[in-house]
C-alpha cells in the first residue's frame, strides 16, 4: 500500500499545474493534502477513482486538509476537539489495520507570536494521537511545521529561534515521538542530508535547495516493521512543497 501526503498551498491553484494528471498517474493508494484552502463548493477533481474526505476551514481561503482514498475507511473523523477545529486542521480516517491522520499543524508565526496556541496545538494533538494508539496502530502524515534537527534544514544557526525550528516546537515534536511514534523517513535514512520537503518561494530557494523538512510520515512504533519505504519526492513541483510518500506492507 501506497500513501503519499502534501501540502498543496492550494488545491486549486496546483490544480492548475497538473495535480489532477499527478494524481491519477501517481498509482498511490491514499493521498493526503495540506492546505487545500478552500470551500465544499470549489472542489472538482475530475473524473477519478478516489473518494475525497475534506475538512474546510471557517475563514476561506485558509488552511484545510483533505484525504483522497481508493480504499473506503471504516470511519473518518473531522477535527481533535482543539479551538482550532474551525481551522480545518486534521483528517482521520480508520482503516481496518491503522488509523491515518492528516494534520496540518498551525505556524507559530514571525516572532513566535503564535507560540502559545501552536503548544496549546501541540498538546491537544499530541494526547488524540496517543488515545488512537491505544485502540489500534497510528499513521500521522502532513505539514507539521518543524524541522526537528540541525540535519533537517539548511540553514540551522541563521534559524535557531525562528518559526519551525525554535526549541518549543522542536521539545514538542521530541514529545510526540517519545508518546510512541516513530519519524519513518529518518528511520530508514538517519544520516541523509540535503533532502527537504518546503523551500521558501524567496531567494530562490529551491533551486539553491535551501530547504526544510517539514512533512512528515510518523507511525506507532510497534507499526515499523510494517512500513517498507519512506521518501520525499523533492522532483515533484507545484507547491513550494513536496509530496512525501510511505510504503507498507499490511
Amino acid at each position: 500500500m501506497k500513501l503519499a501526503s502534501w501540502n498543496v498551498n492550494g488545491l486549486r491553484a496546483v490544480q492548475k499545474k497538473g495535480f489532477n494528471e499527478w494524481l491519477e498517474h501517481s498509482g498511490y493508494d491514499v493521498v493526503c493534502l495540506q492546505e487545500t484552502k478552500l470551500q465544499e463548493d470549489q472542489v472538482e477533481l475530475g473524473n477519478t477513482d478516489y473518494i475525497g474526505y475534506f475538512h474546510y476551514a471557517e475563514r476561506k481561503g485558509y488552511s484545510g486538509t483533505a484525504v483522497l482514498t481508493k480504499v473506503k475507511p471504516l470511519d473518518v473523523r473531522y477535527g481533535i476537539g482543539s479551538e482550532l477545529d474551525n481551522e480545518g486542521r486534521t483528517v482521520t480516517c480508520e482503516f481496518p489495520s491503522f488509523f491515518l491522520v492528516c494534520c496540518y499543524t498551525p505556524n507559530s508565526q514571525d516572532e513566535l507570536a503564535r507560540i502559545d496556541v501552536r503548544q496549546k496545538w501541540d498538546e491537544e494533538f499530541r494526547t488524540y494521537c496517543q488515545r488512537l494508539d491505544e485502540k489500534k496502530p497510528v499513521l500521522i502524515c502532513g505539514d507539521l511545521n518543524v524541522a526537528h534537527k540541525p540535519i533537517d534544514l539548511k540553514n540551522p544557526k541563521t534559524n535557531e529561534g525562528h518559526a519551525g525550528y525554535s526549541k518549543p516546537e522542536r521539545d514538542d515534536f521530541d514529545l510526540l515521538l517519545a508518546a510512541g511514534f516513530t519519524d519513518t523517513f529518518r528511520h530508514f535514512s538517519p544520516d541523509a542530508t540535503g533532502i527537504y520537503s518546503w523551500w521558501s518561494y524567496r531567494f530562490h530557494a529551491r533551486e539553491k535547495n535551501a530547504g526544510w523538512r517539514i512533512d512528515y510520515w510518523l507511525c506507532s512504533n510497534r507499526f515499523i516493521s510494517h512500513v517498507v519505504a519512506s521518501e520525499i519526492k523533492t522532483e515533484v513541483m507545484g507547491s513550494d512543497h513536496c509530496p512525501v510518500v510511505l510504503t507498507i506492507r499490511i
